[in-house]
């Protein structure tokens, strides 16, 4: 099968984790070494978050005063190349012989979308509620929002409509034996001006609903979204609620989903498979193999008896 295999943020740094080299390293290392039993067997293309990874370099860019600070298209270009090297490198290292390449990618947005008028990405490390004040009142230009216990910065998160290099991703993949890895932080966000030419855009794109476009534009079998979740649940952190083991697009919308965190992947799935995809799921990241054979995650499907079932 061809595949598009999108890891969140908890692949390469594990909440409340320090931003440090070395920690995100051994946590790609985890991670590709559970997607390298699937590549082994499959066709992949995978992409990844950069929220924290787009947070720092925003950090540093604010403590060096010397130059204007990089805007976010620029910095979302940096973290494909650092996490994209360190995932190449581990995958590698899983499937020695195999070929792995990196696709820097960028994602065409509309400049009049809703979503910069109303910023609800995350990224960045987590705050205080005390630390989040502060930083309040010495970036007046940042937008931070509570986020589960926590508080962290939100940017704007327009949708996706056009994965530029999708030529060119189309060529690789059709090889049949190259592992690909693009769309990080759900590619570099730029539109055209007036004139045709390309601009950058200062926003984040959300990697599943740029994951669900290339999935869709590749034609893939399947689309899988990895976090920190064994399944979706219905409630999730109530007594009542429930684990979900597979649902039509349909039955899937009627639940509340948080719009920074579940909602996007929720979207995307449904997305993916309203267009024709034959399935797509999430799940957790250390359980790629099992969600393949099906014996873990949340799938979504065309046509499920009674619409939705149940762990």
């Amino acid at each position: 099968m061809l595949l598009v295999i999108a890891l969140g943020g908890n692949a390469i740094l594990q909440r409340n984790q320090p931003l440090e080299a070395h920690l995100q390293r051994e946590n790609i290392r985890i991670a590709a070494e559970s997607i390298a039993r699937v590549a082994l067997k499959h066709q992949v293309v995978l992409t990844h978050g950069n929220g924290p990874q787009v947070g720092l370099l925003a950090l540093m860019n604010q403590a060096y005063k010397e130059v204007q600070a990089y805007p976010l298209d620029a910095l979302g270009a940096q973290t494909q190349g650092m996490i994209g090297f360190m995932f190449e490198q581990e995958l590698r290292n899983y499937m020695p012989g195999r070929k792995v390449c990196t696709v820097s990618t960028q994602t065409i947005v509309n400049t009049d979308d809703t979503a910069f008028k109303n910023p609800d990405k995350f990224v960045g490390p987590v705050y205080t509620r005390e630390e989040a004040e502060v930083l309040s009142e010495s970036h007046t230009d940042w937008t931070i929002r509570q986020d589960g216990n926590y508080y962290r910065r939100v940017v704007p998160s327009p949708q996706p409509k056009e994965v530029l290099e999708l030529p060119s991703l189309k060529h690789i993949v059709g090889s049949g034996d190259i592992t690909v890895i693009c769309g990080g932080g759900g590619g570099i966000p730029v539109t055209r001006d007036a004139t045709g030419k390309l601009v950058g855009v200062e926003a984040v794109v959300d990697k599943d609903r740029a994951s669900a476009v290339l999935a869709e534009g590749l034609n893939a079998d399947g689309l899988i979204l990895l976090t920190d979740v064994p399944a979706v649940e219905t409630n999730y952190g109530q007594p009542d609620s429930k684990k979900i083991r597979s649902a039509t697009p349909d039955a899937f919308e009627k639940f509340p989903f948080a719009a920074g965190s579940m909602g996007p992947k929720v979207e995307s799935v449904c997305r993916f498979v309203r267009s024709g995809g034959k399935f797509a799921a999430i799940g957790a990241l250390d359980k790629a193999a099992e969600i393949i054979t099906r014996d873990s995650g949340t799938f979504v499907e065309a046509k499920v008896e009674g619409g939705i079932g149940y762990y």
